[in-house]
C-alpha cells in the first residue's frame, strides 16, 4: 500500500495525469476500441504519393493526431522545398487551427470532417442541413427559416458566432431539429476555410483512397519489419533515434528498388562529394 500510495504522489505530479513505470515518457494513444489505449508512442509521417518516399516523420507521445496536421505539413514542405503543397488525412487531423495555418502556409489540405453530430445520430437535422448565406451572414433551415447572428463568444481561443431564430417555437418541425427552445447553428469564424476544404473533397472523393494507399501502405510495411513489439527502445529521445533509422531503411530501399542499385551508390556519392 505504502508503495501504490508512493506511485499515487508521482502519479498526480503529472500534467497530463499518466504515468508509465515502464517507460517515463511512454503514453495512452487512442485506438479504434471505446475506452481502450495502447501505452506507446505515436509516429507522424508525410509520404509522398509518386514515389512512397518518406518526406517527413516524427516521434511524439501524444495519444492524438488532432494538433499534428501542421507540424508534419510544415516539415514535409521544407523537406520536399515546396512553395505550394497539397495534404491528405484521415478524420483525426481535423481541426480548425490547424487546417487555417496550413492553408496560410499555401498547403492546401484534405481532411474529412469527423462524424461527430449527436443530432444526426438521433434521426435529427444536423449543421450539414443548414446553408451558409454568407452574403447576409445568416443561416437557412430545411423548413426555409433563416438564423440570425446573435452574439459571439470564444472557445479554446476560437471566435465561435451563434445564430438562432424565434420561429422555432411555431416550426411543424421542431422535433425533426431540435429538443430545446431553438436551434442553436455556431459558426467558426474562419469556417470559411473549412467549407472550401469540403468542396475541394467533394470534387475530388479518390483522394482518401489515395492516403489509404500511400502512407497506410507505408506503415503496414514498417511495422512489419519491426515485429509485434514495435519499439525495443525507452525514452522519446531514443525512439526518436530508432524511427529515424526504420525510415532511413525504408527510404533505402524504396530508392533502390525504384533506381536500382548502381543508381543509387552513383547519387549518394553525388551527395556526398
Amino acid at each position: 500500500m505504502q508503495q501504490l500510495r508512493m506511485i499515487e504522489e508521482r502519479l498526480n505530479q503529472q500534467p497530463d495525469k499518466q504515468l508509465s513505470l515502464t517507460d517515463p515518457d511512454a503514453r495512452s494513444m487512442a485506438t479504434s476500441g471505446r475506452g481502450t489505449g495502447m501505452v506507446g508512442y505515436n509516429v507522424q509521417a508525410a509520404v509522398d504519393t509518386k514515389h512512397h518516399l518518406i518526406a517527413a516523420h516524427e516521434v511524439t507521445n501524444v495519444g492524438h493526431d488532432r494538433t499534428q496536421l501542421s507540424n508534419i505539413a510544415f516539415k514535409a514542405q521544407e523537406a520536399m522545398q515546396e512553395n505550394t503543397l497539397g495534404v491528405v488525412a484521415d478524420r483525426g487531423y481535423f481541426k480548425g487551427p490547424e487546417i487555417l495555418a496550413c492553408e496560410q502556409a499555401g498547403i492546401e489540405t484534405y481532411v474529412p470532417k469527423p462524424m461527430t453530430s449527436n443530432s444526426k445520430a438521433e434521426g435529427r437535422y444536423s449543421k450539414l442541413d443548414f446553408i451558409y448565406l454568407a452574403q447576409d451572414n445568416e443561416y437557412q433551415c430545411p423548413a426555409g427559416q433563416r438564423l440570425t447572428y446573435r452574439h459571439s463568444t470564444r472557445e479554446e481561443g476560437m471566435k465561435i458566432d451563434v445564430y438562432w431564430t424565434s420561429a422555432c417555437k411555431t416550426c411543424p418541425q421542431k422535433m425533426q431539429c431540435t429538443t430545446g427552445k431553438e436551434r442553436r447553428v455556431r459558426r467558426w469564424e474562419h469556417e470559411d476555410v473549412l467549407d472550401a476544404m469540403q468542396r475541394r473533397l467533394d470534387s475530388t472523393p479518390g483522394k482518401m483512397k489515395e492516403r489509404r494507399c500511400t502512407v497506410e501502405h507505408v506503415f503496414g510495411t514498417l511495422k512489419f519489419w519491426m515485429g509485434s513489439t514495435h519499439f525495443l527502445m525507452k525514452s522519446l529521445p531514443h525512439v526518436g533515434t530508432e524511427m529515424s533509422l526504420h525510415v532511413l531503411a525504408y527510404n533505402l530501399r524504396r530508392v533502390v528498388n525504384i533506381l536500382g542499385v548502381a543508381e543509387t551508390i552513383k547519387a549518394i556519392r553525388l551527395v556526398g562529394a
